[in-house]
């Protein structure tokens, strides 16, 4: 009987379909029926990513294990979506008793990034006026660096000044990088070969397909994704623990 039930539960151990990784195409019509079909704000949809980066932060980082006394963090934010995901990250990382500085490497012009920088200046997050090039300072002063700079709709090919600057720096530091759905610098398809190298990535919805060989510690919040999108998409997604809005793949 137990090899029965053993066959029985290899047998259906095969037939589980893999997670699905996106490609940069898929990932943005996921997006766009979210927010012209099942009418999710894009405000709503930043929240949901940006407190689930902080919860796994929480996870991969707890305050116990950080290195300093201070429970210090870089939050490097660029000026499109990816930016104000880690302004929402900041956000709860300081309720949750961190310590993080915000880096803008450029203002945005969009509303809601103004929004969520007025909400962490109201909270009295610190914000650099620019980044240190010499590495060590970043090293001294910071337990990590949370990197959401550029994302999946970012132009790799084409970057212009600070961000190729930033990304050297970035590939020397010695702290840990945790990178916001897509690391700085990669192309959303295919894994990067020489660009940085995060010890964590936090991937929105599902995993982009660079994703696919990534061999750090990788979280996806994915949970409030509408079962009809998940099935259209065949995206596969792991039965989350719990109630947790994150789950370590």
């Amino acid at each position: 009987m137990d090899k029965m039930n053993q066959s029985s539960a290899e047998a259906e151990a095969e037939t589980i379909e893999p997670l699905r990784y996106l490609s940069k195409g898929e990932a943005a019509a996921i997006e766009t029926e979210l927010l012209r079909d099942y009418r999710f704000g894009q405000q709503q949809l930043i929240e949901i990513w940006g407190q689930a980066c902080a919860l796994a932060i929480t996870k991969a980082f707890p305050l116990s294990s950080l290195a300093k006394k201070q429970p210090t963090v870089l939050v490097i934010c660029g000026p499109d979506q990816n930016g104000s995901i880690g302004l929402v990250c900041a956000r709860h990382l300081r309720m949750y008793e961190y310590e993080p500085t915000i880096y803008h490497p450029q203002r945005s012009s969009q509303s809601l990034h103004q929004d969520f920088t007025v909400q962490c200046e109201k909270m009295d997050i610190p914000s650099l006026s620019y980044l240190p090039t010499e590495v060590q300072l970043i090293n001294d002063a910071y337990n990590l660096v949370i990197d959401a700079m550029m994302g999946p709709d970012a132009d790799c090919a084409n970057l212009r000044e600070p961000y190729p600057g930033i990304l050297v720096t970035l590939k020397q530091i010695k702290i840990p990088i945790a990178s916001v759905d897509v690391p700085s610098g990669w192309d959303v398809e295919e894994p990067s070969q020489d660009g940085i190298n995060p010890e964590v990535l936090i991937s929105l919805t599902a995993p982009k397909k660079c994703a696919i060989s990534f061999s750090g510690k990788h979280f996806l919040a994915g949970r409030f994704l509408p079962y009809d999108i998940q099935k259209k998409y065949d995206l596969n997604l792991p039965d989350y623990p719990g109630t947790d809005c994150l789950i370590e793949l």
